[in-house]
């Protein structure tokens, strides 16, 4: 006897379909609540990179086998207001002596090969004269230097390892400009 299985109709198939989308939205939804954190830029000083509004995903388990790695974009929280969190890119690593001057970055003396699509600080602020980072400090700049408060400022300073909260790597809003971060 030659038993045929009967397939379901579309009707069927369809919520099937749309059963497993809410299902990997909610599993997706769960995972990033794990493992990220959601920010939206305030401001212009990671400008180009970030935008005033953007919204980003922080990936807050990237740093828990690796260390941040220069020309990372890091977020951390402001020490002086609750709930306040900057997104800057690291530039010093722990262990290094940065120094700015004449419109160049110094890493252990040496100039740094700055990507083309980032600004170098024309003022050093704390680092017209060489800082030497600690075994656990990050020394961050903003992307648009005239911008705002980075580790060239006393508000800021030397960023810890552990005040690092993870590696902004995705942009998810608006969705024109979706897509990682470099």
């Amino acid at each position: 006897m030659d038993a045929k299985k009967k397939r379901p109709g579309p009707v069927v198939q369809m919520l099937r379909w749309i059963g497993m989308l809410i299902l990997l939205v909610f599993v997706l939804f769960i995972l990033l609540q794990l493992t990220g954190a959601r920010l939206t830029v305030d401001g212009t000083q990671m400008s180009p990179s970030l935008a005033h509004g953007d919204t980003v995903i922080v990936n807050r388990i990237a740093y828990l086998f690796t260390d941040p790695a220069r020309f990372d974009i890091v977020a951390f929280p402001f020490a002086y207001q609750e709930d306040t969190f900057y997104e800057r890119r690291v530039i010093g690593l722990p262990g290094e002596t940065v120094q700015i001057t004449g419109g160049t970055i110094y890493i252990n003396g040496v100039g740094l090969t700055m990507r083309e699509d980032l600004t170098v600080p024309e003022q050093g602020g704390l680092a017209s004269k060489p800082v030497t980072l600690g075994s656990d400090e990050y020394f961050v700049l903003c992307d648009n230097p005239s911008g705002g408060s980075d580790s060239r400022e006393p508000t800021v300073g030397n960023v810890r390892k552990q005040s690092i909260i993870g590696k902004v790597w995705l942009r998810v809003w608006p969705l024109p400009r979706f897509g990682l971060l470099r």
